[in-house]
């Protein structure tokens, strides 16, 4: 939103930085409420895809492709959302839509990724996979980590420049 001018660049940091606190955050949780199935799990991508996204078919440019179409329309959506007239006076609504919306992109394009949608959903847990010992845990795949932060970054750019053009003239 800051290459449209939609934020404040000054933001953009503090923005990341609690982006991936609460990533980080969130994926100890979850640790914390599944370490004795970790313990239990000894296909090292069960371990992985619960903290990070995997490509199911193992192409990156299938992963890419699928972060980069779930990504855009996120944004894409998720700006049709939050600037349209009848959320402005009910903004309850439009965080339900939104919750909405994220749920029906990893309902139909999740399959292939476990889509991140999100560069911090993918890379704080991916960080914490690799620090925690957990046994069975494998690689991090840090050759693919790469696609679910430059897939959703770039979709997300395209999505709000081509929004502002069309809507925001």
């Amino acid at each position: 939103m800051a290459v449209a001018g939609l934020f404040s660049w000054s933001e953009v940091l503090p923005y990341i930085l609690v982006q991936f606190a609460g990533a980080i955050v969130g994926q100890l949780i979850v640790v914390a409420a599944y370490k004795p199935h970790y313990d239990m799990t000894t296909n090292p991508q069960h371990i992985l895809g619960t903290f990070s996204t995997i490509s199911a078919s193992k192409s990156k440019l299938n992963g890419f492709v699928n972060e980069f179409v779930g990504s855009f329309i996120l944004f894409f959506g998720a700006l049709g959302i939050t600037k349209a007239p009848f959320f402005q006076n009910n903004l309850g609504t439009a965080h339900l839509a939104l919750g909405f919306l994220v749920l029906t992109l990893v309902a139909s394009v999740g399959g292939p990724t476990g889509p991140a949608l999100n560069p911090a959903r993918d890379l704080g847990p991916r960080i914490v996979h690799a620090l925690l010992p957990l046994k069975h845990k494998g690689s991090s795949d840090w050759g693919y980590s790469w696609v679910p932060v430059l897939a959703p970054t770039l979709a997300s750019i395209c999505a709000i420049l081509l929004y502002k053009g069309v809507f925001m003239k």
